[in-house]
């Protein structure tokens, strides 16, 4: 197996580690406000899942080059599942809400955030197995 698309996923782990750290955080800093803060994180998690989509699609040409683990597919799979999923039907709906707050309004309330962190919890245990299945696999 080529180390490449282990260094990859590393990658990928450590951006969607970074920023589920930096996220929450933001809104600690003197002088953030929720506007602020949230008008922030539409660009950073904007920035994100375009370079989540740029290392999900390099990780799977390169994993698809050598003979690979079926865990590690089927993981590979549920993680482009999960992303596809964050960024085609919550992060919209995290956006517009966002909006909605920066323009001075409160919008009605809704679980797309907690569904948003659950995903990320769980992309970063499947980025984990799939790292470590590819380390024991070569």
């Amino acid at each position: 197996m080529t180390p490449l698309p282990l260094a990859l996923a590393c990658i990928w782990f450590g951006m969607v580690l970074a920023i589920s750290i930096e996220a929450p955080l933001k809104f600690r800093a003197p002088g953030i406000t929720l506007p602020l803060g949230l008008g922030i994180g539409r660009l950073v998690f904007r920035a994100l899942n375009a370079s989540e989509i740029v290392l999900a699609t390099a990780t799977a040409l390169t994993f698809a080059l050598a003979p690979r683990p079926l865990a590690a597919t089927v993981l590979l799979v549920a993680l482009a599942v999960t992303l596809v999923v964050q960024v085609v039907l919550l992060r919209p709906r995290l956006e517009a809400r966002a909006q909605v707050i920066i323009d001075g309004g409160t919008p009605p309330r809704a679980r797309t955030h907690l569904a948003y962190i659950v995903l990320e919890i769980a992309k970063l245990l499947m980025l984990g197995a799939f790292g470590i299945i590819l380390m024991f696999a070569g």
